[in-house]
């Protein structure tokens, strides 16, 4: 799954999740076999929804009863927005129950607490299931502290493709914060766009490029231009090639579409 086939993923931030418990716990036993991450709804939910009052009520009881009562819970806030749940959720972190770890990340994607961060950023960089790290690098693009940076940054260099797909989408986010914050997102966004072997996470690099462009300096507005340039000419992969192309034609530059233009009429660009 890819941010060029989102319909434009701008405001999808905490994304809708569907977590069935007894389907996780046979996934994890295969690692990096679906995920409940790919069920995401990027239409959102209804925050006006007559129910979500009734159902943040339940979870909230479900969570202070046992295994299976928890889960349940996780569920409903994983959906659902609810400041009263945050400290049920942050000590479900710590839970030998790579499920539970799992839900309990999404949940805090969902509904962001502070102080959970710091084990967040424990869980991305030593947690032993790539779920539950791939969990946390989507949950912590919602994050806005600056620690958060460094640490998806080396899960983009370093981590498996699952881990890395959404540690690149959540760069944007936490390379929004400042302009040095965006160029070292960008550094590294770079580096991976052209040697990653993943086309799905080439795709979300450039993604993340074109959210980070207006943050930039000159040098590197150039350098991302040409590598988008570059993915457009020689990448082998259809989807990155279209990824970049879309990227290109929505950036504020009349010298950009001039360069797109021309390689359309010399026939290098379908």
């Amino acid at each position: 799954m890819t941010h060029g086939a989102l319909n434009n993923k701008d405001d999808e931030g905490l994304a809708n999740l569907a977590i069935d418990p007894d389907v996780l716990a046979k996934e994890l036993a295969a690692e990096l076999l679906g995920d409940p991450l790919d069920e995401i709804d990027l239409e959102g939910f209804d925050a006006n929804d007559l129910n979500a009052a009734r159902e943040c009520e339940s979870g909230l009881n479900w969570l202070k009863q046992g295994h299976e009562e928890r889960l349940q819970g996780l569920r409903v806030f994983c959906e659902h927005r609810d400041p009263r749940a945050l400290p049920l959720l942050v000590p479900l972190l710590q839970e030998p129950c790579p499920v539970e770890r799992m839900s309990a990340v999404y949940a805090l994607g969902r509904n962001p607490c502070p102080r959970a961060v710091e084990i967040l950023l424990q869980l991305l960089q030593t947690d032993c299931n790539a779920y539950v790290r791939k969990a946390t690098a989507w949950s912590l693009g919602n994050y806005p502290d600056p620690s958060v940076l460094e640490p998806l940054i080396n899960a983009l260099k370093n981590d498996v493709s699952a881990v890395r797909l959404w540690a690149s989408s959540s760069l944007a986010e936490a390379g929004s914060i400042s302009a040095e914050n965006a160029a070292l997102a960008a550094n590294q966004l770079l580096v991976s766009l052209r040697i990653d072997s993943e086309p799905v996470v080439r795709s979300n690099c450039i993604w993340s490029l074109g959210r980070l462009y207006e943050r930039l300096g000159e040098e590197l507005k150039s350098e991302l231009v040409e590598a988008f340039l570059e993915v457009l000419l020689q990448d082998g992969e259809p989807s990155v090639r279209y990824e970049a192309r879309i990227s290109l034609e929505q950036l504020d530059s009349p010298q950009v579409q001039e360069r797109v233009s021309s390689l359309m009429d010399e026939g290098l660009l379908s």
